[in-house]
């Protein structure tokens, strides 16, 4: 994978959000609320995305990433509230151009090589012969991206779990989406190929304005985003920076100041504050 220095990716993505400042967000969400079942999974989320910026959201497994993350993409049921995105309702058809998706498990064809993988969703978001030179030229690119060009013609099923991750994340890159929502992109992976792939993600960031939203659950690779959303059983903890965060909770790490919100969280619900009530005194 191409080796991006990341404080350089890092401050060239630090520029532009400067000249984005007055820029709409490119998720917004007002009283979010997912059911499934009779389980409330999102519990009245308000929350913004910048755009042209890495936002993790963080929280350990089973507190409503996945869920939160296809609610933004438009493909989860019984969404309430209102969620925007890229300046239009989540799951607008006209969105679909527009934001590249990578979920946890690998999206492609195991009978098909990676570039035979890359040729067919390129045929499917650029169809028609007289775009044939553009669909050629973003599967070589997207293949230089994830590093794959040595394994250009191996078929799917005979790469290891991190490389057909990988052949995913091509075909997100494929159509230049102006955002990407990445699930858990680095679960599973070894430290080189993850430390390659964020430095990946913040020169996206910083050369193409792309914003994206990458979950974890592991909380060092939060230090890694400009922004967090830091989530606990369906809610947002914390959304700020990871500056802010470390010294508005007077910690070394994230992680730690993760600990104290969950912490203050549990207390509040252990020790919920009574309601005040306003008596007529009694004659």
């Amino acid at each position: 994978m191409m080796n991006y220095p990341a404080g350089e990716a890092a401050d060239r993505a630090a520029a532009r959000a400067t000249d984005r400042a007055a820029a709409e967000p490119a998720i917004t969400a007002h009283a979010l609320t997912t059911v499934r079942g009779d389980r409330t999974v999102l519990r009245g989320l308000d929350f913004t995305v910048p755009a042209g910026q890495i936002t993790g959201l963080l929280g350990p497994s089973g507190c409503g990433k996945s869920t939160l993350m296809r609610a933004v993409v438009g493909t989860q049921a019984k969404v309430g509230g209102s969620l925007q995105v890229l300046g239009r309702p989540a799951g607008d058809p006209a969105l679909r151009s527009r934001i590249g998706y990578v979920t946890q498990a690998p999206s492609v064809y195991d009978d098909l090589t990676v570039r035979q993988n890359l040729d067919y969703f390129a045929a499917v978001l650029l169809p028609g012969r007289a775009l044939r030179h553009d669909r050629r030229t973003a599967v070589d690119r997207a293949i230089a991206d994830v590093d794959l060009a040595s394994h250009a013609d191996s078929l799917a099923g005979r790469l290891s779990g991190g490389q057909r991750s990988r052949v995913s994340l091509a075909v997100a890159l494929l159509g230049t989406p102006e955002l990407l929502v990445l699930d858990e992109p680095t679960v599973g992976l070894d430290p080189v190929l993850r430390r390659d792939l964020w430095n990946l993600f913040h020169q996206i960031a910083a050369d193409r304005g792309t914003t994206l939203l990458v979950s974890s659950h592991v909380m060092d690779e939060a230090e890694r985003c400009h922004r967090l959303l830091l989530m606990r059983e369906g809610e947002i903890l914390a959304d700020d920076t990871p500056e802010a965060l470390r010294r508005r909770n007077d910690t070394a790490t994230v992680e730690e100041a993760f600990l104290r919100l969950v912490d203050a969280a549990a207390t509040r619900a252990a020790h919920p504050h009574p309601r005040t009530t306003h008596e007529e005194p009694r004659s």
